[in-house]
Protein backbone atom coordinates (compact mmCIF):
# COMPACT_ATOMS: atom_id res chain seq x y z
CA UNK A 1 0.00 0.00 0.00
CA UNK A 2 1.26 3.42 -0.95
CA UNK A 3 2.10 5.53 2.07
CA UNK A 4 0.40 8.93 2.27
CA UNK A 5 2.73 11.90 2.34
CA UNK A 6 0.83 14.00 4.88
CA UNK A 7 3.19 16.95 4.56
CA UNK A 8 2.55 17.14 0.84
CA UNK A 9 -1.22 16.80 1.36
CA UNK A 10 -1.12 19.70 3.81
CA UNK A 11 0.80 21.73 1.24
CA UNK A 12 -1.81 20.91 -1.39
CA UNK A 13 -4.67 21.90 0.90
CA UNK A 14 -3.15 25.26 1.79
CA UNK A 15 -2.28 25.91 -1.86
CA UNK A 16 -5.96 25.35 -2.65
CA UNK A 17 -6.88 27.76 0.16
CA UNK A 18 -4.50 30.41 -1.20
CA UNK A 19 -5.76 29.91 -4.75
CA UNK A 20 -9.47 30.23 -3.94
CA UNK A 21 -9.46 32.66 -1.01
CA UNK A 22 -7.59 35.50 0.66
CA UNK A 23 -6.97 33.40 3.75
CA UNK A 24 -3.20 33.41 4.43
CA UNK A 25 -1.33 30.14 4.53
CA UNK A 26 1.45 29.16 6.96
CA UNK A 27 4.92 30.23 5.94
CA UNK A 28 6.15 26.64 5.84
CA UNK A 29 3.91 25.68 2.91
CA UNK A 30 5.97 24.62 -0.10
CA UNK A 31 4.78 25.41 -3.61
CA UNK A 32 5.67 23.69 -6.85
CA UNK A 33 4.01 24.41 -10.20
CA UNK A 34 2.48 20.96 -10.60
CA UNK A 35 0.99 21.17 -7.08
CA UNK A 36 -1.78 23.43 -8.39
CA UNK A 37 -3.25 20.62 -10.49
CA UNK A 38 -3.05 18.21 -7.59
CA UNK A 39 -4.56 20.73 -5.17
CA UNK A 40 -7.80 20.90 -7.18
CA UNK A 41 -9.06 17.82 -5.33
CA UNK A 42 -9.15 19.98 -2.19
CA UNK A 43 -11.33 22.70 -3.74
CA UNK A 44 -14.55 21.26 -2.21
CA UNK A 45 -12.90 21.23 1.23
CA UNK A 46 -11.96 24.87 0.76
CA UNK A 47 -15.59 25.44 -0.18
CA UNK A 48 -16.61 23.77 3.06
CA UNK A 49 -14.29 26.11 4.95
CA UNK A 50 -15.91 29.09 3.22
CA UNK A 51 -19.37 27.68 3.94
CA UNK A 52 -18.61 27.13 7.63
CA UNK A 53 -17.33 30.69 8.04
CA UNK A 54 -20.34 32.10 6.18
CA UNK A 55 -22.79 29.95 8.17
CA UNK A 56 -21.27 30.93 11.52
CA UNK A 57 -21.31 34.58 10.50
CA UNK A 58 -24.95 34.36 9.47
CA UNK A 59 -25.94 32.51 12.65
CA UNK A 60 -24.29 35.13 14.88
CA UNK A 61 -25.47 38.19 12.96
CA UNK A 62 -29.02 36.87 12.65
CA UNK A 63 -29.23 36.97 16.46
CA UNK A 64 -27.77 40.45 16.69
CA UNK A 65 -29.23 42.13 13.58
CA UNK A 66 -31.96 39.86 12.27
CA UNK A 67 -31.82 37.27 9.48
CA UNK A 68 -32.32 39.51 6.43
CA UNK A 69 -29.40 41.84 7.17
CA UNK A 70 -27.35 38.82 8.26
CA UNK A 71 -27.74 37.33 4.78
CA UNK A 72 -26.43 40.49 3.10
CA UNK A 73 -23.47 40.74 5.45
CA UNK A 74 -22.59 37.04 5.17
CA UNK A 75 -22.68 37.33 1.35
CA UNK A 76 -20.43 40.38 1.62
CA UNK A 77 -17.99 38.44 3.78
CA UNK A 78 -17.88 35.57 1.27
CA UNK A 79 -17.12 37.95 -1.61
CA UNK A 80 -14.37 39.64 0.38
CA UNK A 81 -12.94 36.34 1.64
CA UNK A 82 -12.76 34.84 -1.87
CA UNK A 83 -11.78 38.06 -3.59
CA UNK A 84 -14.90 37.72 -5.77
CA UNK A 85 -12.90 35.01 -7.54
CA UNK A 86 -15.86 33.04 -8.91
CA UNK A 87 -18.07 36.08 -9.40
CA UNK A 88 -15.37 37.62 -11.60
CA UNK A 89 -15.29 34.47 -13.73
CA UNK A 90 -19.06 34.47 -14.08
CA UNK A 91 -19.11 38.14 -15.15
CA UNK A 92 -16.30 37.58 -17.66
CA UNK A 93 -18.11 34.59 -19.13
CA UNK A 94 -21.32 36.63 -19.46
CA UNK A 95 -19.40 39.31 -21.35
CA UNK A 96 -17.53 36.85 -23.55
CA UNK A 97 -20.36 34.54 -24.47
CA UNK A 98 -22.89 37.36 -24.60
CA UNK A 99 -20.86 39.67 -26.83
CA UNK A 100 -18.76 37.23 -28.86
CA UNK A 101 -19.71 35.02 -31.78
CA UNK A 102 -16.55 33.16 -32.72
CA UNK A 103 -14.21 31.29 -30.37
CA UNK A 104 -11.31 33.76 -30.61
CA UNK A 105 -13.65 36.70 -30.11
CA UNK A 106 -15.21 35.10 -27.02
CA UNK A 107 -11.79 34.38 -25.51
CA UNK A 108 -10.57 37.89 -26.29
CA UNK A 109 -13.58 39.51 -24.61
CA UNK A 110 -13.22 37.33 -21.53
CA UNK A 111 -9.63 38.51 -21.13
CA UNK A 112 -10.69 42.18 -21.14
CA UNK A 113 -10.37 43.51 -17.58
CA UNK A 114 -13.26 45.92 -18.14
CA UNK A 115 -16.77 44.91 -17.09
CA UNK A 116 -19.29 45.06 -19.91
CA UNK A 117 -23.07 45.25 -20.08
CA UNK A 118 -23.59 41.49 -20.12
CA UNK A 119 -21.24 41.00 -17.21
CA UNK A 120 -22.81 43.78 -15.16
CA UNK A 121 -26.34 42.53 -15.75
CA UNK A 122 -25.38 38.91 -15.16
CA UNK A 123 -23.52 39.65 -11.92
CA UNK A 124 -26.35 41.80 -10.59
CA UNK A 125 -28.94 39.13 -11.37
CA UNK A 126 -26.75 36.38 -9.91
CA UNK A 127 -26.23 38.19 -6.60
CA UNK A 128 -29.89 39.19 -6.44
CA UNK A 129 -31.00 35.60 -7.07
CA UNK A 130 -28.70 34.30 -4.33
CA UNK A 131 -29.98 36.88 -1.87
CA UNK A 132 -33.65 36.31 -2.71
CA UNK A 133 -33.27 32.53 -2.58
CA UNK A 134 -31.75 32.67 0.90
CA UNK A 135 -34.44 35.13 1.99
CA UNK A 136 -37.06 32.76 0.58
CA UNK A 137 -35.67 30.03 2.82
CA UNK A 138 -36.11 32.31 5.82
CA UNK A 139 -39.60 33.42 4.89
CA UNK A 140 -40.80 29.93 3.96
CA UNK A 141 -43.66 28.45 5.94
CA UNK A 142 -41.45 26.33 8.21
CA UNK A 143 -38.22 28.33 7.95
CA UNK A 144 -36.30 25.08 8.41
CA UNK A 145 -34.84 22.33 6.30
CA UNK A 146 -35.53 18.76 7.29
CA UNK A 147 -32.39 16.91 8.28
CA UNK A 148 -31.53 13.30 7.56
CA UNK A 149 -31.78 12.66 11.30
CA UNK A 150 -35.39 13.81 11.33
CA UNK A 151 -34.61 17.05 13.16
CA UNK A 152 -34.46 20.62 11.88
CA UNK A 153 -31.82 23.28 11.47
CA UNK A 154 -31.74 26.84 10.19
CA UNK A 155 -32.39 26.65 6.47
CA UNK A 156 -29.80 29.28 5.57
CA UNK A 157 -27.09 27.61 7.67
CA UNK A 158 -27.68 24.27 5.97
CA UNK A 159 -27.88 25.93 2.53
CA UNK A 160 -24.49 27.61 3.01
CA UNK A 161 -22.86 24.45 4.35
CA UNK A 162 -24.12 22.39 1.42
CA UNK A 163 -23.87 24.83 -1.49
CA UNK A 164 -20.30 26.03 -1.12
CA UNK A 165 -18.44 22.68 -1.15
CA UNK A 166 -20.84 21.02 -3.59
CA UNK A 167 -20.68 23.90 -6.09
CA UNK A 168 -16.89 23.79 -6.07
CA UNK A 169 -17.02 20.05 -6.69
CA UNK A 170 -19.38 20.75 -9.59
CA UNK A 171 -16.91 23.27 -10.99
CA UNK A 172 -13.89 20.95 -11.01
CA UNK A 173 -15.81 18.15 -12.74
CA UNK A 174 -15.25 20.17 -15.92
CA UNK A 175 -11.50 19.98 -15.34
CA UNK A 176 -11.95 16.22 -15.43
CA UNK A 177 -14.43 15.94 -18.33
CA UNK A 178 -13.55 18.77 -20.74
CA UNK A 179 -10.43 20.06 -22.46
CA UNK A 180 -8.74 23.22 -21.26
CA UNK A 181 -8.87 25.92 -23.92
CA UNK A 182 -5.55 27.73 -24.20
CA UNK A 183 -5.94 31.45 -23.80
CA UNK A 184 -5.15 33.43 -26.94
CA UNK A 185 -3.08 35.88 -24.87
CA UNK A 186 -0.63 33.47 -23.30
CA UNK A 187 1.32 36.20 -21.57
CA UNK A 188 -1.72 37.04 -19.46
CA UNK A 189 -2.68 33.49 -18.48
CA UNK A 190 -3.25 33.15 -14.76
CA UNK A 191 -2.20 29.97 -12.93
CA UNK A 192 -4.96 27.41 -13.35
CA UNK A 193 -5.59 23.84 -12.26
CA UNK A 194 -6.15 22.24 -15.67
CA UNK A 195 -5.90 18.53 -14.91
CA UNK A 196 -7.75 16.26 -12.48
CA UNK A 197 -7.23 12.52 -12.17
CA UNK A 198 -9.96 9.98 -11.52
CA UNK A 199 -8.64 9.39 -8.02
CA UNK A 200 -8.59 13.13 -7.44
CA UNK A 201 -12.22 13.43 -8.53
CA UNK A 202 -13.23 10.55 -6.27
CA UNK A 203 -11.42 12.15 -3.33
CA UNK A 204 -13.11 15.49 -4.03
CA UNK A 205 -16.51 13.79 -4.27
CA UNK A 206 -16.01 11.93 -1.00
CA UNK A 207 -15.19 15.18 0.76
CA UNK A 208 -18.76 16.51 0.27
CA UNK A 209 -20.56 13.41 1.52
CA UNK A 210 -20.65 14.68 5.11
CA UNK A 211 -22.62 17.82 4.23
CA UNK A 212 -25.05 15.88 2.02
CA UNK A 213 -25.81 13.65 4.99
CA UNK A 214 -27.30 16.72 6.68
CA UNK A 215 -30.23 16.57 4.26
CA UNK A 216 -32.94 14.00 3.74
CA UNK A 217 -32.47 11.56 0.88
CA UNK A 218 -35.18 13.03 -1.35
CA UNK A 219 -33.72 16.53 -1.20
CA UNK A 220 -30.23 15.19 -1.97
CA UNK A 221 -31.54 13.30 -4.99
CA UNK A 222 -33.29 16.39 -6.34
CA UNK A 223 -30.13 18.47 -5.90
CA UNK A 224 -27.97 15.87 -7.63
CA UNK A 225 -30.47 15.49 -10.48
CA UNK A 226 -30.57 19.26 -11.01
CA UNK A 227 -26.76 19.45 -11.02
CA UNK A 228 -26.45 16.57 -13.49
CA UNK A 229 -28.83 18.30 -15.88
CA UNK A 230 -26.97 21.60 -15.44
CA UNK A 231 -23.63 19.84 -15.98
CA UNK A 232 -24.76 18.30 -19.26
CA UNK A 233 -26.34 21.49 -20.60
CA UNK A 234 -23.47 23.80 -19.62
CA UNK A 235 -20.84 21.31 -20.79
CA UNK A 236 -22.42 20.99 -24.23
CA UNK A 237 -22.72 24.76 -24.48
CA UNK A 238 -19.04 25.28 -23.64
CA UNK A 239 -17.90 22.65 -26.12
CA UNK A 240 -20.10 24.06 -28.86
CA UNK A 241 -18.88 27.63 -28.31
CA UNK A 242 -15.17 27.32 -27.49
CA UNK A 243 -14.37 23.59 -27.46
CA UNK A 244 -13.85 23.26 -23.72
CA UNK A 245 -13.40 25.41 -20.62
CA UNK A 246 -11.33 28.29 -19.31
CA UNK A 247 -10.78 29.48 -15.74
CA UNK A 248 -13.64 31.95 -16.14
CA UNK A 249 -15.94 29.10 -17.17
CA UNK A 250 -15.06 27.23 -13.96
CA UNK A 251 -15.96 30.30 -11.91
CA UNK A 252 -19.25 30.60 -13.76
CA UNK A 253 -19.97 26.91 -13.19
CA UNK A 254 -19.48 27.38 -9.45
CA UNK A 255 -21.83 30.35 -9.34
CA UNK A 256 -24.54 28.68 -11.43
CA UNK A 257 -24.47 25.47 -9.41
CA UNK A 258 -24.52 27.37 -6.10
CA UNK A 259 -27.66 29.21 -7.18
CA UNK A 260 -29.18 25.97 -8.47
CA UNK A 261 -28.69 24.35 -5.06
CA UNK A 262 -30.40 27.27 -3.31
CA UNK A 263 -33.33 27.08 -5.74
CA UNK A 264 -33.79 23.34 -5.22
CA UNK A 265 -33.72 23.84 -1.45
CA UNK A 266 -36.40 26.54 -1.78
CA UNK A 267 -38.49 24.19 -3.87
CA UNK A 268 -38.05 21.34 -1.39
CA UNK A 269 -39.33 23.51 1.46
CA UNK A 270 -42.28 24.75 -0.58
CA UNK A 271 -43.19 21.20 -1.58
CA UNK A 272 -42.81 19.97 2.00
Amino acid sequence: MKQINWRKELDLFFIAVMFLTRIPAPSWVQFEQHYLNESSRYFPLVGLLVGVIAALTYALLSILLGPLLAIILSMTLIIWMTGAFHEDGFADMCDGFGGGWEKDQILHIMKDSRLGTYGSAGLLLMLATKCMALMTLIMSETGNISLASGGYCSSVVIALLVAHPLSRLFSITYIYSLDYVQDIEKSKVKPLASHLTTNGLLFASASVVAVLLLLDVVTVLWILLALVVLHIMLGRYLVAKIGGYTGDCLGAAQQLSEVMIYIVLCASISAG
